[in-house]
């Protein structure tokens, strides 16, 4: 795994061991980079459930001006830590090691995202729980906060609109998918 882009360009990247994380192939993570290229300038990113902080580290590296990265694994976030040393991306970058939940009431009023990006656990909803969360936060902005969920194929998000959230567009893949959602306004 490496950075694909930008002024990290090329730099290998250490991810956990085991099977707890799942790093983003570099064909699906160009192919999501493609479709944020847009956005990625000077936005505050989140990375929630980060694993080696791959998305992370390529949204700094190309452009993003800050990132908070949050993984409740030890080892995940000493690997994080140790891919930002590598990258140089260290003083852009916030490492928070703890679960999703407890990191967002921690992160309110300190912050503002422009992108937020989770690719949590597969199956037990812990997206869900985040995106609730986020609903009534002020961690985003209504309408102009992107939010991308990577997924299983068969993942049922019927759920996100009675939760005020509008699915832009969805990219399919072989075994996965990201999910384009914002917060609609109220009206």
């Amino acid at each position: 795994m490496r950075v694909i882009a930008g002024s990290a360009r090329r730099i290998s990247l250490k991810t956990p061991k085991g099977l707890d994380t799942r790093p983003t192939t570099d064909r699906i993570k160009e192919t999501l980079f493609n479709m944020l290229q847009y956005d990625l300038a000077d936005c505050c990113f989140l990375d929630l459930f980060a694993g080696s902080g791959g998305i992370g580290l390529e949204a700094l590296s190309r452009g993003a001006a800050q990132c908070v990265f949050v993984d409740q694994s030890r080892e995940a976030a000493a690997c994080i830590r140790e891919n930002l040393q590598a990258t140089h991306l260290a003083e852009q970058a916030v490492v928070m090691c703890c679960d999703a939940l407890t990191a967002l009431s921690r992160l309110e009023g300190k912050y503002c995202f422009d992108l937020v990006f989770m690719d949590p656990p597969y199956g037990i909803l812990l997206e869900k729980h985040a995106l609730a969360y986020l609903a009534n936060s002020g961690l985003i902005r209504r309408e102009s906060t992107r939010i991308v969920i990577e997924a299983r194929l068969d993942e049922d998000f019927s759920y996100l609109e009675s939760m005020g959230y509008r699915i832009e567009k969805k990219k399919l893949y072989k075994t996965n998918q990201h999910i384009f959602v914002y917060r609609e306004n109220e009206k």
